[in-house]
């Protein structure tokens, strides 16, 4: 499948200068439970993506919004994909299973405002909305299957906090298992002040300009996320030649991305990257043993830090990696993959402010509906 991207001319604004520093994390996830005040209505995000099957309960908090329950369970809903075109019955089992627990959260917490949202792995399988369907069917849960530009435009605006004032050009990656979605937004005729604020108001969609003046220049879908290239090339083992094959495939399916042509910019321009490959890559780096949100969201890593702790991975090799605490038993078939598509991103934009987020699609879901319900204070 060719990457999907609109059809609008290819510009990169002249970037331009200005240093402040980060804006404070907003989203305080909690594993624990607690119970909804009268006047805190809970809304929940799922995600279903080709590996895993997630899902946030929040209430509005402020400018914020507080996780009070939460799911996560590696379902690989692709597996086999890329050979059949089609979702195995296991795979459509062991995604029920997890589905029928979120039902079950969902429920205990009287959740009445939510979205369920299906990927990459329904958008292309034959079966996809048959498999929709049958899981209204098993768990009365309705998902959405969401196109490629709604992804996209979901992670963005759950990476709004993490935006810098100083951030005239923005690159946002979101490494799925299924896919990979790069947005570039031009946020030179925003006011400093205002350029968190403004990614918000990209949740009307991509088309236009943004009603504070951020603008999407571009933005590509490539059918390539961390499970799907792993098919392509099985595990790289210890095999830095292999690796850096996997690594320039990648790449290849950028051409029809504008900015990929374009001269980077240095001042004023920040990547971020949300995934579970990022979020993992830093904790690598930061030595943690045992997972902390709090100290991977919100990390900017230069290209040497990256490339050291993926060179790390390598000489590893399978067993190594499968006995990393750092990585765990969950990322660690698929942290080479990932690693690939980060270190092509890294060799194209060469920039010493990655951006970490650990928010994705759930936490864009879970803005989306706060924003449009007009719950959320000012104050990014």
């Amino acid at each position: 499948m060719t990457p999907q991207r609109p059809r609008r001319a290819d510009a990169i604004p002249q970037q331009g200068k200005g240093e402040s520093a980060p804006l404070p994390l907003t989203v305080e996830p909690s594993a624990r439970a607690t119970a909804p005040g009268p006047a805190s209505p809970l809304y929940a995000a799922l995600d279903l993506g080709t590996n895993s099957c997630r899902m946030l309960i929040a209430r509005p908090t402020g400018s914020q919004f507080q996780v009070v329950d939460s799911f996560s369970k590696t379902v690989q809903l692709g597996a086999g994909l890329e050979a059949t075109g089609r979702l195995s019955r296991a795979s459509m089992g062991r995604t029920i299973q997890a589905l029928k627990v979120c039902q079950r959260k969902l429920e205990q917490h009287g959740v009445k405002r939510m979205k369920l949202v299906a990927t990459e792995a329904c958008r292309r399988a034959k079966n996809g909305r048959e498999f929709i369907r049958q899981i209204k069917r098993e768990t009365g849960l309705w998902l959405e299957i969401i196109s490629a530009e709604e992804e996209a435009r979901l992670a963005v605006i759950s990476c709004a906090p993490l935006v810098e004032r100083r951030t005239e050009q923005l690159l946002v990656v979101d490494i799925g298992g299924g896919s990979t979605e790069l947005v570039w937004i031009d946020l030179s005729g925003v006011p400093p002040e205002d350029r968190p604020r403004s990614i918000l108001n990209l949740r009307t969609g991509f088309g236009a300009q943004g009603a504070d003046g951020a603008r999407v220049v571009d933005w590509i879908s490539v059918p390539l996320g961390v499970a799907t290239l792993k098919d392509h090339f099985g595990d790289v083992d210890d095999d830095a030649a292999r690796f850096a094959l996997m690594s320039w495939f990648f790449e290849e399916n950028l051409a029809s991305f504008s900015p990929y042509n374009a001269e980077a910019p240095r001042e004023g321009f920040q990547i971020i990257g949300t995934s579970g490959t990022i979020t993992t890559v830093a904790a690598s780096f930061l030595g943690l043993k045992r997972y902390d949100r709090n100290k991977v969201d919100g990390l900017r890593m230069t290209s040497a830090q990256i490339d050291t702790v993926i060179r790390d991975y390598l000489s590893l090799g399978p067993e190594g990696r499968r006995t990393d605490p750092r990585i765990g038993r969950d990322r660690q078939a698929l942290i080479m993959s990932g690693a690939a598509i980060l270190q092509a991103l890294m060799r194209i934009w060469p920039t010493d402010r990655l951006s970490v987020a650990d928010r994705g699609l759930r936490e864009g879901l879970l803005y989306a509906q706060m924003s449009a319900d007009g719950v959320l204070e000012d104050g990014l």
